[in-house]
């Protein structure tokens, strides 16, 4: 694909996510995407090209700082759940409650009891969640040792990207077969009918963000796009049940 092909595609993408917008207010749909992967995955950029022509005061991008000693003390899911969707809104969470099975597990910031607490929890607090109403599309971004490692060089390398460079990258490459434990174990055990995981892979990062669109229009399934939605490439965008019944791999 050219440059002008991914940018004339992306144009139409988006022309359809502004109608699916339009949409979602016009019928009070309450919409909560959240992005996961790997440092340098590509969850900036997706989000990015998603949001870039949606209503500012109906999306919020939602990227969380450490939890202070006083949301340490509450429980897990209470700074998240305040940012939740009203009806006619986006919520878009740029790592979510789900830091828990990840980063804290591998980088050592929770207690063992309180990693497995979370993952005994999170399958009914996503529950209650589509219950309410919420339509929750769960993103992981997956991509290759290699490929991370050379957009992590990439990002000490540019000046204009020095605000996305992390005393974490220095650990990502290190670590690589922990997050890898940590992500198949939290894959495994928070898959489930009303919080589906939907894995991306990221080394071609122009596919990946064009499909990732494609997946999320064909889930909120507005029947009014001005456009017709191609589906998603099966190899790029896949459920994790492909993953558990062997017929797609994750990046090693």
């Amino acid at each position: 694909m050219t440059d002008d092909e991914y940018e004339a595609e992306l144009a139409r993408l988006q022309v359809a996510l502004v109608d699916a917008q339009i949409w979602a207010q016009a019928e009070g749909k309450k919409i909560c995407i959240v992005f996961e992967g790997r440092d340098s995955a590509g969850k900036d950029g997706a989000i990015k090209r998603i949001t870039e022509h949606l209503s500012v005061r109906q999306t919020r991008i939602i990227a969380l700082p450490k939890p202070s000693d006083r949301e340490k003390s509450q429980w897990w899911f209470q700074r998240y759940a305040e940012h939740l969707p009203a009806a006619g809104e986006w919520v878009i969470f740029n790592r979510s409650w789900y830091n828990r099975a990840g980063v804290e597990k591998v980088m050592g910031f929770s207690t063992p009891q309180e990693q497995e607490i979370f993952l005994r929890d999170v399958t009914p607090f996503e529950t209650m969640l589509d219950d309410a109403g919420i339509i929750l599309i769960k993103l992981w971004l997956d991509i290759s040792k290699k490929e991370q490692k050379a957009r992590l060089d990439d990002r000490r390398a540019d000046p204009l990207k020095r605000l996305k460079v992390s005393p974490l990258d220095a650990v990502a490459q290190e670590k690589w077969d922990a997050y890898s434990a940590a992500r198949d174990e939290m894959l495994r055990r928070s898959h489930h009918a009303g919080g589906p995981w939907t894995c991306v892979k990221t080394d071609k990062k122009k596919d990946a963000r064009l499909n990732t669109i494609r997946h999320i229009l064909h889930i909120l399934g507005c029947p009014a796009y001005s456009l017709d939605v191609p589906a998603p490439d099966a190899d790029i965008v896949f459920g994790y049940d492909k993953v558990i019944a062997g017929e797609r791999e994750l990046f090693k």
